[in-house]
Order: C-alpha cells, then sequence, then structure tokens
C-alpha cells in the first residue's frame, strides 16, 4: 500500500471470438486516498477538487448520493450487499475531469485492513447508457492465484452490446506498488471470450507529473469515448453480433 500516485501504463483489450480482434492505447489513471482528497489538490494550480479545472476530481463522477463522502457512501454500498468495508485506507483508481468532463468505464476502489493488507476491491462500472454498477470483490469470491488476488463473479451490468450477459467475469489484481496490473477476463461457458488488461508503473503524485501526463493527453477522457465507438464501429464491420440492453428484451 503506497500512498497517492499517478500510474502510466498501458490498457489492451482483446477479443477471441466470434471475430479476433485487439487493440493497446496508453492510459494513466489518479490512485487518491479517498480521505485526503481536498489535501490533495489543495497546491495544484492545474487541478482542483470539485471545481473546474484543467483536471479535477468531483465527488458527483461516483456512484451514491454526493452529499456524502465517498468512505460513507463505500459503507452504505458494502453493508447493501451485506459487506462490512474494511477500516483502513481506501484508494480510488480512476481518470479525473478534464475542462469539465468525464467518463470512467471502470474505476477501482482498494480497500485495505488497519494492518494494511488489502481485503476487497470494489469496481464501480459504467456503460454509455448513463448507467452504473459496482462489484464487490471479496473473500467470498476470492479464487487461490499464485501472485496478487483473483476473484470470480458473473456479469450483471449490461457493458457492451457486443457481450451477452450470460458471462462470467475474472478479476486479477497486484497490490499497487511501483508496478501494478489489473486483468479482466471474459468466459462464456467457461470458455475465454474476451480480456482487458491495465499494466501502470507509478508516479509520485505531485503537479509536474500531473502536467506532463496534460500535456501528452489533453482531451484522454473525451478519446476514451470516441475511441469506444471506434472500435464498436470496426467490430460491426467484423460483422460481430450486436446483444440488446436487457431492458429492452423486457419491454
Amino acid at each position: 500500500m503506497l500512498e497517492s500516485s499517478i500510474y502510466e501504463g498501458q490498457l489492451f483489450h482483446r477479443r477471441l471470438t466470434p471475430a479476433p480482434h485487439e487493440f493497446t492505447y496508453p492510459i494513466y489513471l489518479a490512485y487518491l486516498d479517498i480521505d485526503q482528497l481536498p489535501q490533495l489538490f489543495a497546491k495544484f494550480r492545474v487541478a482542483s477538487y470539485n471545481r473546474f479545472n484543467w483536471a479535477s476530481f468531483a465527488d458527483r463522477d461516483h456512484f451514491g448520493d454526493s452529499g456524502l463522502s465517498i468512505r460513507k457512501r463505500l459503507e452504505k454500498d458494502a453493508a447493501a450487499h451485506g459487506l462490512k468495508l474494511p477500516a483502513g485506507k481506501i484508494f480510488l483508481m480512476t481518470q479525473l475531469r478534464y475542462l469539465g468532463y468525464v467518463f470512467n468505464p471502470i474505476s477501482f476502489f482498494y480497500c485495505y485492513g488497519r494492518e494494511g493488507r488489502l481485503e476487497m476491491v470494489l469496481a464501480e462500472v459504467n456503460n454509455t447508457f448513463g448507467e452504473t454498477h459496482n462489484y464487490w470483490l471479496h473473500e467470498a469470491c476470492r479464487i487461490p492465484a499464485g501472485v496478487g488476488f483473483r476473484y470470480r463473479t458473473g456479469k450483471e451490468f449490461h457493458v457492451s452490446p457486443f457481450l451477452p450477459m450470460e458471462l462470467g467475469y475474472e478479476f486479477n489484481f497486484t497490490d499497487p506498488a511501483e508496478t501494478t496490473t489489473v486483468h479482466i477476463g471474459v468466459s462464456e461457458g467457461g470458455q475465454p471470450k474476451f480480456d482487458a488488461s491495465m499494466t501502470l508503473t507509478r508516479k509520485v503524485w505531485n503537479e509536474p507529473n500531473l502536467v506532463s501526463n496534460l500535456i501528452r493527453f489533453p482531451l484522454t477522457t473525451l478519446m476514451v469515448v470516441w475511441r469506444i465507438h471506434w472500435q464498436a464501429a470496426k467490430l460491426l464491420w467484423k460483422g460481430v453480433p450486436v446483444f440488446d440492453h436487457p431492458a429492452r428484451r423486457r419491454a
């Protein structure tokens, strides 16, 4: 468990069936102590907490009642899932707002116990329909892993129109340190169908490192949305079938 940081690296997506398709993009993410958010931005000129700037963090960009602290929201949502939130530090790995705009396909809350052990992870997933869903990854869904933390759960939320609901997820994490990885495998009937991974290297949380990434990726969250639609167009061109939103199927 480290201090708040910036993580830089690569995002990789690979589809195995029914048509092979893959891509890689550079990425950087903020890794933030949720109990120190005002202090983390207090001395920055190009980034702010809950107000407009080149980069910013806004409480309302994450699930739940924005009138509550993020820790309180996590406690409330964990309890709704029959879980007790660990009492130690919690770090959020996410993208910031850029010139007032953000879209985060997925953010991760790393939840530590008082002794500094990673006890659970919350994956907060957003889709392009404006919906959000939380996957709590904890001891009951953990499976043996040689290195890091490995969790298995079923799919409960419609994200890509190119993937059906009847799928299984496997999340693999390493405890964030000088380097870290996140890998998500998607399977259908036990057969691999899709995977995504991030391989990241830690940088110190300071304004020069943030400015460096802002210059390299000035429209990063807009590019996320553009890339989602660009890759979707390629999948349509390859003839990959489209699955309706479950709500539309029930209508």
